[in-house]
Formats: structure tokens, sequence, C-alpha cells
């Protein structure tokens, strides 16, 4: 999985790519296929903003989510990409 960490008007600290590398690796439980990540951090005035596009079997998902705490934000932007992950997987299994 290639992993690309960008930031807006924002410096990406180890302890950010650290926080998003982690969560972005607990994807891959449900899709073993993911194969680029990109992830845009950025901020604007009080709102930090996160938002990724995943690419995972010929589809691509995108989520982004805003908060006051930029950890906050990165939580709801993997929630959000393993909601529409299992989503799929659930819709390929045909139940």
């Amino acid at each position: 999985m290639q992993l690309n960490i960008s930031g807006h008007h924002l410096d990406i600290t180890d302890a950010i790519r650290d926080y998003v590398t982690s969560k972005i690796e607990r994807l891959e439980r449900h899709n073993d296929h993911i194969t680029n990540v990109s992830v845009i951090l950025s901020v604007d005035k009080l709102i930090q903003k996160a938002e990724a596009t995943v690419h995972a079997d010929g589809a691509d998902f995108f989520a982004d989510c805003e908060h006051q705490d930029l950890y906050a934000a990165i939580d709801a932007l993997s929630d959000k990409l393993d909601r529409q992950l299992i989503k799929r997987k659930e819709k390929l299994r045909g139940r």
C-alpha cells in the first residue's frame, strides 16, 4: 500500500504522520487489495480538515471530515472509510 500524506497550511510532523499511518493501516483489515491512499490535511482558521482518497479493487473511495481537533478529524475520517469498505465488501459478497 502506497500512502501519500500532504498538508495545506500545515506542517506534517512525525507524530501526525505516525497517527495517520496507524489509522490507515487499520483499513487493510477489511480489504487486502488497497493499492494507493492519498491523505490531505488542512487548516482553515479554527477548522481542521482531513480528506482521503483510497483506491482498492478498481474502486475509489473518498471521505472528508472537519473538526476543531486534527486528531478527531483523522479518527472520523478513518471511521468513514472503514464503513465504506465494509459496505463494498458486503455488496461483493452478495448477501
